[in-house]
């Protein structure tokens, strides 16, 4: 919403230097924080999807949390930033103010599918039963990960997630293993 907020202030002002100060705002907010940050959270649902018996495709909220994940990495990444870039020079657009107000309603709205969890399952035929949780070095690895990757993109500037895809090409790797090895069974009356 900051970024919202930062490029109506530079699309409304009449003085040059509010204009540039408010863009550059955003600028530097986007490549230091927001961009780490959305590879950070994608990385950890994705990682909390496949470890936990939530999964990727068992229930519609999940799912529709995980596109909206993937749409909003693919506008910030390929659209929002290089034109964050580009209004460094020439001004914010409406366009832009639109797109972030959007981004930050879809981000809430995600906050909102985790805690309500609405729709049900994906199939309601298929019921089988839900395998069990991962092993505690996922979850330790996850949130090391993150922070691990967080830390480097403040360092350097722009999001490089390498130890969070590393990570999750192991964990979608060996999630067939600790998926089989454990189920949740229902405790006996």
């Amino acid at each position: 919403m900051t970024l919202c907020v930062l490029l109506a202030v530079g699309f409304a002002a009449d003085d040059m230097s509010v204009r540039n100060a408010a863009t550059s705002m955003a600028h530097v907010l986007d490549g230091r924080l927001l961009g780490p940050m959305a590879d950070a959270s994608a990385f950890t649902g994705i990682m909390l999807a496949a470890a936990t018996p939530w999964g990727f495709f068992r229930n519609w909220w999940v799912l529709v949390k995980f596109a909206i994940t993937i749409v909003q990495l693919y506008l910030g990444i390929f659209l929002l930033s290089p034109a964050l870039t580009n209004s460094v020079t020439a001004g914010p657009s409406l366009t832009q103010i639109v797109g972030s107000g959007l981004m930050a309603s879809a981000t809430a709205f995600q906050g909102w599918l985790s805690f309500a969890k609405p729709w049900g399952k994906v199939r309601a035929r298929n019921r089988t039963a839900l395998s069990g949780t991962g092993p505690r070095w996922i979850f330790i690895a996850t949130v090391a990960g993150g922070l691990a990757d967080l830390a480097f993109a403040i360092a350097i500037g722009h999001p490089v997630p390498l130890l969070s895809l590393a990570l999750l090409t192991v964990g979608l790797i060996r999630r067939p293993r600790w998926a089989n090895a454990r189920t949740i069974r229902p405790a006996l009356p």
